[in-house]
């Protein structure tokens, strides 16, 4: 990958993570957790709490905008940067007629597959990001 394409995607990623930082209610750090970032462990948490209206609510909004705030990034990066060709393709999302509830109910079933330590210490975005990219990707 180009130093200017690295450069541009981890621009991209940190801007994501304080977009979605930005729309979610502040949150205490888990007991135990190390990093009082906003974690998959956390955002798992209230994604699992499925009579809680208002985690319910938080989580929804969170997962928005965290792929609405990745999506405008891509295409914000793509407008600006010269990219080989199926570069723009390949960062991409297909999400068409995919519903929020789907990519909670995917991101739950992913984030159930590892450990607790390693989901305390991961941000929220990359984990839900990595999830989308492994159901919804472009191909």
């Amino acid at each position: 990958m180009k130093p200017a394409l690295s450069a541009a995607l981890c621009a991209l990623t940190f801007g994501v993570a304080t977009a979605a930082q930005a729309q979610t209610a502040p949150q205490a750090p888990a007991p135990g957790a190390s990093d009082p970032t906003f974690s998959a462990y956390a955002l798992a948490q209230q994604c699992a709490a499925k009579s809680d209206n208002t985690a319910q609510g938080q989580c929804v909004g969170a997962v928005r905008g965290i792929v609405r705030g990745y999506q405008y990034g891509v295409l914000f990066l793509s407008q600006r940067t010269s990219l080989p060709d199926g570069e723009t393709k390949r960062v991409s999302l297909c999400l068409a007629d995919t519903t929020v509830s789907s990519i909670v109910d995917d991101f739950l079933a992913d984030a159930k597959q590892v450990n607790e330590a390693d989901l305390r210490r991961t941000p929220a975005e990359v984990a839900v990001l990595g999830s989308v990219h492994a159901h919804h990707a472009c191909t």
